[in-house]
């Protein structure tokens, strides 16, 4: 490609609306441009970032047996409405009516289109297994869609959907796309981390998220330095601690703690650790009534420490509290508390409470908790003296930097990530919802264990450039750039020899397989050098009279301080060693 002819439309400054580097980079590199809220065109040049994702993605999940298929962008909602999915999934969902007053969706994701393909399509076990995919548009009403291209409400997504006549043969389908997404990703030539991830209702341990690790991810990683342990903080289990509670050594003691309403204020007074604080946290469940009102409600109080953060994924597998909690309001915390919160705890209390105590809690003597009272603390706070020892005790927290690897190797690191992709086992939930169902050896019909794969074909170049760039722009991995090499004349226009050697030089490049991008502008070096740095083609060769004399040319990587020099006879060898061609 020739500059002259392609779309270049690069920015100096970034839009006041682009509040992360990766959107700000984006736009300032002419890659995309907002035409709505969360809603973008994209680019030529963006345009060619997707294509290289997705042609990576493609060539990987064709040669681990998955087929591609397109499944359509709007959907009749009886298929979501026989899964409930219509009216449970909430407003992200968009529904759209036609002329004739029927129902539509516009699809986020094809569980149920590509679950009614399967039973259709596959009668007989002999048929399976069989992996579906697609990469397809998909939109999804964010209520605040922001940061670009990490969180539109349009965007291009790869999922894929395996079929299996048991839950083994689901197991290995689902190990060959985790082995096919690393493949993937290793391709992609980014920082990432595959970590273990919460299977939600379903359980199991068959979940797995992809992160690219970067300093501005939204998500926190949870990793053992010494091993190959890593989850996302709402999988990642905090072990119970070693060694039996200390003795109690201090008597219990209402404490006066004027204006001091959180364990750190509480902590800072008495000069003591945080460490040694409890928190209270109140909830609530109820219990609907045939016409779904609420007939019962129960409240529940969580112990944490005070250093310590409530995990509510956790929480919400603890028995009572799995079928869905609330946090409680303020009438239930005085009916049963008496007292605002900020000094609650779970001594005198005005109504029992369902107690849930943290591994970390059940283990500590002398604690610090509120008293129930305004201003006041109880203060040297023990287990079996002054109060029943704990019977509901569960992992409740999300985990913190030094705390023991659940693997037993070490101590874990916490790092940040951008999620990327995403491998789940489905198992029968939406089989058995649509009643999909094949013969199976025995001659009766049994249910489709499924598993769904996703991958974000336009985030992903957004989480590439959170992950790699500068003060000057972006700088694209080989296999994600638009162009991987830029030839840049100077003075092209007035000198005969350089423009020669670089339409020959670029003429060698196309000839070797090279996806190179000649810059016959005619702008000047410094303009020239900064709209490449900014649009971060990692690999230039700069031509110019002075150099030509000599038989040389420059070249420079994206991350090089400096230039090169080179022999221009040895240039297309060096390039091609570089990139592997």
């Amino acid at each position: 490609m020739k500059a002259s002819q392609f779309l270049i439309s690069t920015l100096k400054e970034a839009p006041a609306d682009a509040e992360v580097v990766s959107h700000q980079l984006m736009t300032r590199a002419g890659m995309i441009k907002k035409l709505g809220a969360g809603i973008y065109s994209y680019m030529p040049m963006g345009l060619r970032v997707i294509h290289k994702v997705e042609a990576i993605v493609r060539e990987e999940m064709n040669r681990a047996g998955s087929v591609e298929l397109t499944m359509p962008v709007i959907q009749p909602a009886e298929f979501w409405q026989e899964t409930g999915r219509f009216d449970k999934m909430g407003a992200e969902l968009l529904r759209i009516k036609d002329r004739h007053d029927r129902d539509f969706v516009v699809q986020p994701t094809s569980e149920e289109v590509v679950t009614d393909i399967a039973r259709q399509d596959f009668r007989s076990y002999k048929q399976l297994p069989k992996n579906l995919y697609q990469i397809q548009t998909k939109f999804r009403d964010e209520r605040r869609p922001r940061f670009g291209l990490m969180r539109g409400r349009e965007f291009i997504m790869k999922d894929a959907y395996s079929f299996d006549r048991d839950e083994s043969t689901a197991k290995l389908s689902y190990q060959v796309m985790a082995a096919a997404y690393r493949r993937i990703f290793d391709r992609f030539g980014l920082r990432y981390r595959a970590v273990a991830a919460d299977s939600g209702a379903i359980g199991g341990d068959l979940s797995e998220e992809f992160q690219v690790i970067a300093a501005t991810g939204e998500d926190a990683i949870v990793y053992c330095p010494a091993s190959d342990y890593a989850a996302n903080m709402e999988k990642a289990e905090a072990l119970a601690p070693a060694g039996p509670r200390p003795a109690a050594a201090n008597p219990m003691v209402k404490t006066p703690t004027p204006g001091k309403a959180t364990c750190a204020d509480v902590a800072t007074l008495l000069g003591v650790p945080l460490a040694t604080t409890v928190k209270s946290l109140v909830l609530a469940t109820d219990e609907l009534d045939e016409a779904g009102e609420v007939a019962k409600s129960q409240v529940w109080l969580l112990l944490l420490r005070g250093d310590h953060d409530m995990n509510e994924v956790k929480v919400a597998k603890v028995p009572g509290l799995n079928a869905g909690f609330r946090f409680a309001t303020g009438a239930e915390i005085d009916a049963h508390f008496g007292c605002k919160p900020g000094y609650l705890g779970p001594i005198g209390l005005k109504k029992p409470v369902n107690l849930v105590v943290d591994r970390e809690v059940a283990v500590l003597a002398d604690w610090i908790c509120g008293a129930n009272e305004p201003d006041f603390h109880m203060t040297g706070v023990n287990w079996g003296r002054d109060l029943p020892e704990p019977t509901l005790v569960a992992d409740l927290r999300n985990v913190v930097e030094g705390d023991a690897s659940p693997d037993g190797q070490g101590v874990l690191a916490i790092e940040r990530g951008i999620e990327v992709g995403h491998v789940f086992y489905l198992g029968t939930k939406y089989s058995k919802a649509m009643n999909a169902t094949f013969l199976g050896e025995d001659g009766k019909p049994a249910h489709f264990e499924m598993g769904c794969y996703g991958i974000g074909i336009t985030r992903l170049p957004a989480a590439a450039i959170e992950q790699n760039h500068d003060e000057r722009g972006i700088i694209w991995p080989d296999a994600l750039a638009p162009f991987t090499v830029v030839v840049c004349p100077i003075g092209m226009d007035r000198s005969p020899e350089v423009k020669v050697a670089a339409e020959q030089l670029y003429s060698e490049l196309l000839a070797a397989g090279v996806d190179v991008i000649l810059d016959d502008r005619g702008e000047r070096p410094g303009a020239m050098f900064a709209d490449w740095e900014l649009i971060g083609v990692p690999h230039r060769v700069t031509i110019g009279d002075r150099g030509l004399k000599a038989g040389q040319v420059e070249y420079q990587h994206r991350r090089d301080a400096a230039a090169t020099q080179v022999a221009l006879g040895e240039v297309v060898a060096l390039l091609k060693g570089k990139l592997g061609a």
